[in-house]
């Protein structure tokens, strides 16, 4: 069990006729962690305190949870806002912890023993070993704030222990996938997460009206995901051009899944959070469809994810007509499907 889990590769497939080119390409290495030991945030910045939780505090961008402004919402007062508003760092803390460990860590650490089944170089191989601590320590310091919150907040996280909607999202596209192509979406899953960008990473640490503590653990993070951008771009262009053109066609629709995998909000635990501030179960539906609706859903989806798209398709991905006709089906980029 152990030896075939050590020996088992995220992409499974052989294309030894593209090997050479594939060497190639992989030789035009990017920098972006060269200085890892003087920038990480594991290596030079301090544990985030939270020192106090006033009753004033604004610990979400309410802008960025809409629930939280609906009528039936509203009307139960401004201490529900700001219960569901923790319960939105706390549920974005726990995404985060669950994340790094179970979708990035899992792949940082194929690709630094040479399983990504890729001819990556070794010093982008070990260059994922700092990925990996990176992302340890993401999770490490996400965890302990939850830990920190709900003691000063004296509030309890409803979601606590509950499954992150990504991995039933990622467990359909598995199953959907041809059997010689699953491991793939893994792969495709980090790339994803760890190119595009979102509104929390680019929004939070400029907010004035959250605590500094709240800022500074985000910009943390914000900046160690600024270099693993770089990186899973160039493990992008190591990707794609190392599978077969029916590989490509048979992956290729499946990439507008991945990103609303990562990006599509959690619905689940949006009514949980609802629910524990007496929202009645005859209520929830009007007030996750009326805070959500599909166009608002799909215009932040595509926005957050243009830089994946741009990469995409510089890599060749949309040049196949049904992978194009998927990325237009979903929004991701303009033109209808005739």
């Amino acid at each position: 069990m152990y030896r075939e889990a050590a020996l088992q590769e995220l992409v499974r497939v052989r294309t030894s006729s593209r090997d050479t080119a594939l060497a190639t390409a992989c030789s035009d290495r990017t920098n972006a962690m060269a200085r890892w030991d003087d920038r990480a945030s594991v290596r030079r910045n301090p544990r985030r305190v939270l020192t106090s939780a006033g009753t004033e505090d604004v610990f979400f961008p309410p802008e960025l949870y809409p629930v939280v402004d609906h009528p039936l919402v509203v009307e139960l007062g401004p201490d529900v806002r700001r219960q569901l508003l923790i319960q939105r760092l706390y549920d974005y803390l726990d995404f985060t912890t669950e994340l790094e460990s179970l979708a990035v860590i899992p792949v940082a650490i194929k690709i630094s023993r040479n399983r990504a089944g890729l001819p990556i170089p070794a010093q982008a191989r070990a260059d994922a070993f700092k990925i990996v601590t990176d992302e340890a320590w993401h999770a490490q310091f996400s965890h302990d704030f939850i830990q920190q919150l709900e003691r000063q907040t004296g509030i309890g996280h409803v979601n606590a222990g509950g499954m992150a909607s990504f991995v039933d999202r990622l467990d359909r596209i598995h199953e959907a996938l041809p059997w010689q192509l699953r491991g793939i979406e893994e792969l495709l899953f980090a790339v994803v997460s760890e190119t595009l960008i979102s509104s929390i990473l680019s929004d939070l640490p400029a907010d004035p009206r959250l605590p500094r503590s709240v800022r500074d653990l985000v910009r943390d993070h914000a900046e160690d995901e600024g270099r693993h951008h770089v990186y899973f771009r160039a493990i992008l262009r190591h990707l794609w051009p190392a599978l077969t053109e029916p590989e490509q066609a048979a992956v290729g629709p499946f990439l507008p899944e991945i990103v609303h995998a990562f990006l599509e909000p959690d619905y689940t635990r949006a009514a949980r959070n609802l629910v524990s501030v007496g929202i009645g179960k005859d209520q929830l539906d009007q007030v996750v469809q009326e805070s959500w609706p599909r166009w608002r859903v799909s215009s932040e989806i595509a926005a957050a994810a243009s830089s994946a798209v741009r990469y995409f398709t510089e890599v060749g991905a949309l040049d196949q007509p049904r992978t194009r006709e998927a990325f237009q089906a979903a929004g991701l980029i303009p033109g209808a499907v005739v």
